[in-house]
């Protein structure tokens, strides 16, 4: 007899019962199965998922900016520990001439542009004083006050002195420190010195010259300076207007704010904080003895050097350190007529006098050099003695210059 399987629809039946007879053997397994289970709330997993991301992604950046912080501290502190460049220049060199060279010139115009080229070859060799001493006795030793004009001759020391001091001045201050005088008729012909402060309208700087306005300003603040700047500049010190000051700005300004700020510093300071040379200051000496003994400087001058074709031959000078250089340049007849003249002095001989008295161009081949061209000649024959010898430690207290 052939055994037939039973119909599907009688199979799914027989599983059914199966399942339903298990589930009937174990009904509490089950249930507690089904207790136990717990819905999952995706959306609050994958927010807890972010938010942790996110923290250790905080955590990562902070422990990086820390490092960076560290490294730059580090960095910090060794040039904190490196020895600061000192870009000042603490050392002066002064020019002792006398007045007298302006009577060679044969016209005030020549006299003019004769203490132009003094003024040019001063700045261009970036010296810091010029003296004027006077080796004729015209008992002049100052050039304020009212002087009558001059034609060919007579008050050289005192024009000579006008002209240096009008060239020295930027161009935006002369109105105010140099009313019409007959001894600059003729000053428009000279050229400009173009030194480090005679700086244009636009042109930045972190000094700058100024006068003092007369304008009121508020209780506790300073006076306002007028630098040459479209801008006025407000300084930290109230001072009596009229007066002629330096000024450092401050580099951190509000381009719209209508006046600028800065504080008064002295002349000195953008030479020996900054290196910059910032003209030369001129002075008058009644004789060749007074160019020493009113010396501006506390110190006096530690060196002297004398120039004369008389002299030693500059080939072989070796400059020793110093602080404040004096170079001495005579007349028409050198600085005998100098020596002669002056009453405070009882030697004959003027190279006792210096430390070097030294002959800057030797085997001329003219028979007289002018002063003017003397000067060029010296000053460019010195510079490279002059850098050498600022190089070396300074001299020992109680020894002079020349017993090195």
């Amino acid at each position: 007899m052939t055994c037939f399987p039973p119909p599907i629809s009688c199979q799914r039946r027989a599983g059914r019962k199966r399942r339903s007879s298990k589930m009937a053997e174990a009904p509490g397994k089950r249930a507690r199965g089904a207790e136990g289970e717990e819905k999952i709330d995706w959306r609050k997993w994958k927010t807890e998922k972010k938010a942790e991301k996110k923290k250790w992604k905080e955590i990562k950046l902070l422990n990086r900016l820390e490092k960076q912080r560290m490294q730059t501290l580090m960095v910090k502190q060794k040039e904190e520990e490196k020895p600061k460049e000192d870009k000042g220049r603490h050392y002066t060199v002064s020019v002792a001439l006398p007045g007298s060279i302006l009577n060679n010139a044969q016209s005030p115009a020549l006299r003019t542009y004769l203490a132009g080229q003094i003024a040019r070859a001063c700045a261009i060799f970036r010296v810091d004083e010029i003296v004027v001493f006077d080796e004729e006795e015209e008992g002049l030793r100052s050039v304020e006050g009212e002087f009558h004009g001059i034609g060919k001759k007579g008050q050289a020391c005192v024009q000579l002195a006008r002209i240096l001091q009008y060239l020295e001045c930027p161009q935006y201050l002369r109105k105010s420190f140099f009313p019409k005088h007959q001894d600059l008729q003729f000053a428009g012909l000279l050229n400009p010195l173009d030194s480090p402060h005679h700086l244009r309208i636009d042109e930045d700087s972190e000094y700058r010259e100024g006068v003092v306005v007369d304008q009121p300003t508020k209780p506790g603040k300073g006076s306002f300076v007028d630098c040459g700047m479209r801008k006025r500049v407000q300084i930290d010190k109230q001072l009596e207007p009229g007066l002629r000051v330096t000024v450092q700005l401050d580099q951190h300004h509000n381009p719209d704010c209508k006046t600028r700020k800065g504080r008064v510093v002295s002349s000195h300071h953008p030479r020996t904080v900054s290196g910059l040379y910032w003209g030369y200051s001129v002075r008058l000496a009644s004789c060749l003895s007074a160019v020493f003994a009113e010396c501006p400087f506390k110190e006096g001058y530690d060196l002297s050097v004398g120039t004369s074709e008389k002299g030693t031959c500059v080939d072989q000078a070796v400059l020793p350190s110093f602080r404040h250089a004096l170079i001495v340049f005579g007349g028409l007849q050198g600085l005998e007529v100098g020596v002669d003249a002056d009453p405070n002095l009882e030697v004959n001989d003027p190279s006792v006098l210096f430390d070097f008295y030294l002959n800057t161009c030797p085997s001329q081949g003219s028979r007289t050099i002018r002063t003017e061209e003397a000067i060029l000649i010296s000053l460019s024959t010195l510079r490279p003695r002059i850098d050498e010898a600022v190089k070396k430690p300074l001299a020992p207290e109680g020894k002079q210059a020349g017993d090195l």
